[in-house]
């Protein structure tokens, strides 16, 4: 009989004196994979030193921030009234926001120091917290999750998140900003983690620990950011429905019990918001206008949200969260042991219909959140208030998670196609330089805006700091009446952005955090 060469088989002696056998066939199977590995780890070693770069620079330029518009009003009151003082103040006379109130005194309280620091403290919790959950999405789609991709994968989300929208500095490194729209993003991403410790908990009083938490921190959150409490709400709400036992998502009333705690508290954090004098006071500003709710309305309210949509899918880095994911997924599927098939095992007790629902889920809570988003903005600053890109942040940070989650499915699905036939050794290798290309070029869209954005803060900073000289010794002779040259950044407000000076809240503010009576403009 003639053997096939390729399919004969050789022995070695092993370690121990023994003999073991191996075809070439093994060998050449165990070369591709040791390419794979390599391969997985030079393209998630690229991203991450990429993206990494990227955000330092924001870490980096929070050394050069210097107060600007609500910066100046947030600084005085936390110096001169207290963290306590501050809160009070927000919720008696500005808009009820209790919990963004505390947040403010904490920041602003010991000084400018605190708005230099909080951009590295949002992004290394922030880093941290995506890892972790991606860890556990790993290990849902039957892999053990690497650290190099897996922080890769979240700084890609952060530098995309940071930079590739119209209002880069407002997204990090403006601290109102951050502290409304940016940290919550960053809280709900643990709260998340907390939600999955709380359900797999087996003893009860560890359990009622994780259900308080859940109720307080959404009350917190429904205090801080009216935005990001009704996305998160749609997420919540959704997934509740979705883990209700009979549908064989959860086998528990826990993850149910979970969700209708977190909404139960946003809920109770929006009324005491929406009932409290100061989101009175803010109410009787605004002029008499026709009803949100009423067609003419709605239909404004459409085209608002279809300009922030086109103004996002114009912005094809996005897609860089996309290519983090399959590289994320394939390398999951690469260090998956032996005979584990990932989701396939964990989803056959899960009826196909729920699967599907659980999967897309995502998409019904980034469209109806960013609609209810720009319906907050129409409603709270007019027909411009979707130009406010600063609060897009919080549908943009679920849906670049959505995006990075479907790229692992992807990488997952894609690693256990058969490996057989000519050209099937290649395709594996092909779509990891294609995914690291893309993610690769995705931050390299971002470089001219981190430019600009480098350049413009630390030009100011120098600006500022000789400004900040000059009207303190000025202060310091006497003076009660002192000139000030506007500094602007970030298409924020500065002094005299209006010509009557008894609206300019924005100079009263300049003058109380000099102790002046009042500044003209030079």
């Amino acid at each position: 009989m003639i053997t096939d060469p390729t399919e004969t088989e050789t022995e070695d002696e092993d370690g121990d004196g023994g003999r073991r056998t191996h075809s070439p066939g093994a060998s050449r199977e165990s070369g591709r994979r040791r390419l794979i590995r390599g391969m997985l780890r030079g393209a998630g070693g690229v991203l991450l030193a990429a993206a990494g770069a990227l955000v330092a620079v924001g870490c980096f330029l929070g050394l050069y921030l210097r107060p600007t518009s609500d910066d100046w009003c947030a600084a005085w009151k936390a110096r001169d009234l207290g963290v306590l003082g501050i809160t009070s103040d927000f919720y008696t006379t500005q808009n009820g926001r209790i919990a963004n109130a505390f947040l403010s005194g904490v920041v602003y309280g010991g000084g400018l120091g605190g708005i230099k620091i909080l951009p590295t403290a949002i992004t290394v919790v922030f880093t941290v917290g995506l890892v972790l959950l991606g860890s556990r999405f790993v290990r849902l789609l039957g892999g053990r999750p690497g650290v190099m991709t897996l922080t890769a994968c979240a700084l890609v989300i952060q530098a995309v998140l940071y930079y590739a929208g119209t209002r880069s500095f407002q997204v990090l490194l403006w601290a109102p900003a951050t502290i409304s729209h940016t940290i919550p993003s960053v809280i709900g991403v643990w709260a998340f983690l907390l939600a999955i410790w709380t359900v797999g908990r087996s003893r009860p009083g560890a359990r009622a620990l994780g259900f308080a938490a859940a109720f307080l921190i959404a009350f917190a959150l429904g205090t801080l950011s009216e935005p990001f409490a009704l996305v998160s709400g749609l997420l919540a709400a959704g997934a509740g429905l979705l883990a209700l036992p009979r549908l064989g998502l959860a086998r528990t009333w826990h993850p149910f019990t979970w969700c209708l705690l977190w909404c139960s508290g946003l809920v109770c954090g929006l009324i005491v918001l929406y009932t409290s004098p100061g989101a009175r006071w803010r109410r009787a500003q605004q002029p008499e206008k026709e009803s949100l709710l009423s067609a003419g309305e709605l239909r404004a309210t459409l085209r608002d949200w279809l300009h922030v949509w086109e103004s996002v899918t114009g912005q094809w880095a996005y897609l860089g969260a996309v290519a983090a994911g399959v590289l994320l997924g394939l390398a999951a599927g690469l260090r998956a042991p032996a005979g584990r098939l990932g989701p396939r095992d964990r989803s056959r007790a899960v009826p196909r219909t729920t699967l599907v629902a659980a999967v897309l889920l995502p998409v019904p809570v980034v469209v109806l959140g960013s609609f209810a988003v720009v319906l907050g903005l129409r409603s709270g600053y007019g027909p411009s208030g979707w130009t406010y890109a600063r609060t897009w942040t919080n549908f943009l940070v679920p849906m670049e998670l959505a995006l990075c989650a479907y790229g692992a499915l992807l990488g997952a699905w894609a690693r256990r196609l058969p490996a057989h036939g000519r050209t099937a050794g290649f395709a594996l290798p092909a779509g990891i330089v294609a995914a690291g290309g893309l993610g690769l070029a995705a931050l390299a869209v971002l470089v001219p805006s981190v430019r600009q954005l480098t350049t413009a803060t630390v030009t100011r900073s120098v600006a500022w700091d000789a400004q900040n000289a000059r009207i303190r010794a000025e202060a310091a002779r006497g003076a009660t009446d002192i000139g000030y040259r506007p500094l602007h950044i970030g298409n924020l407000a500065e002094p005299f952005y209006t010509s009557a000076y008894d609206k300019d809240w924005v100079a009263a503010c300049v003058s109380k955090w000099y102790g002046i009576d009042r500044i003209h403009r030079l």
